[in-house]
């Protein structure tokens, strides 16, 4: 089983590799000098996919190159995930990742690198906080109630998710350990497919983002029952979050980063970085991000790699209590 080495990430963000590629040293004034490949490691359309191209003209502004976004779904995102990992440390190709890549799938597979370690985040470019959504045919209005009534029909409720293993799918999961009830999970093969399965109540709870579904909660066809974030969100001001819920626990997001392979001069990595933030700033995105629902990320690079850590030990324990498998 892999596990996070901090000492190696945060080495990687303060660290001089200059020495070790002199090549690299010689361009890094002049970085970029062509196009960036940036690999999303799955399907086009989803989130990821999705937030990388809002940021993309913005941050083509700030570096003078094109974003070449490419998707390579598979294996939970590993198979993307071990392409950058493998590619040359020059700053022209990188990744954009999840949860999955960096906490969640070490637990649930084997892992042929060490995913902090092989590939360093430069920033957190997004975080989503899901919302746990049912079908109106539920006669319940928040999450509370919602535990009471699956209490009162044990096994007879099914929950969807975009995939086993992903953070919906668990964060599920932890609600189960956390409010001992029982409830069986549907797997789809992304968010969309799981949204149409809970507008036909084939699953009585769904998790997910409001890009996914906030058409469907403003025309009553879900209902929304709590946000996973600390706070309100404002465009569902009278949906409550988990903590009023009375589960603070699953205060969760469904966060992305931009990646590089272990090694890349931190120059580049810094100006990766400045760019990010500066895209992340821009009134275009701001817009963006918040028709879509995604909130921006205010943890700076040292703090964000700082946390996966404990990240890592709370999936991990919910995996094991849960007995999950990818089977």
């Amino acid at each position: 089983m892999h596990r996070i080495h901090r000492r190696d990430a945060l080495g990687q963000l303060i660290g001089l590799s200059i020495g070790l590629c002199p090549g690299l040293a010689r361009s890094q004034s002049r970085y970029p000098t062509r196009p960036i490949r940036v690999i999303v490691p799955f399907a086009a359309g989803g989130v990821g996919d999705t937030v990388v191209r809002v940021l993309a003209p913005a941050m083509e502004r700030s570096l003078g190159q094109k974003l070449i976004i490419e998707s390579k779904p598979g294996a939970s995102g590993n198979i993307g995930a071990q392409e950058v990992a493998r590619a040359t440390p020059d700053g022209y190709t990188l990744l954009v990742a999840t949860a999955n890549n960096f906490v969640i799938n070490q637990f649930l597979m084997k892992v042929p690198f060490d995913p902090l370690s092989a590939l360093p985040p430069i920033a957190k470019i997004a975080e989503i906080p899901l919302i746990f959504c049912s079908n109106p045919a539920i006669p319940v209005r928040d999450l509370a109630g919602f535990v009471e009534y699956a209490r009162d029909h044990p096994g007879e409720l099914n929950y969807g998710s975009p995939g086993k293993g992903s953070n919906n799918h668990l964060l599920v999961e932890k609600l189960k350990q956390l409010a001992a009830i029982e409830l069986t999970h549907v797997p789809y093969r992304g968010a969309p497919q799981g949204a149409i399965a809970a507008l036909a109540n084939e699953v009585q709870l769904y998790p997910m983002g409001f890009a996914v579904v906030g058409g469907h909660l403003q025309a009553g066809k879900l209902t929304a029952l709590a946000v996973t974030a600390a706070e309100r969100l404002p465009m569902l001001p009278n949906v409550p979050t988990v903590i009023e819920a009375g589960f603070p626990s699953l205060v969760s997001s469904n966060w992305w980063t931009i990646a590089a392979p272990k090694g890349t001069p931190n120059s580049i990595l810094n100006a990766l970085d400045e760019a990010i933030i500066e895209a992340i700033g821009s009134s275009s995105v701001i817009a963006q991000y918040a028709g879509l629902g995604v909130q921006a990320p205010k943890q700076t690079r040292a703090q964000f790699v700082a946390s996966l850590e404990a990240e890592a030990d709370g999936w991990a324990e919910v995996i094991r209590r849960g007995r999950i498998t990818l089977e």
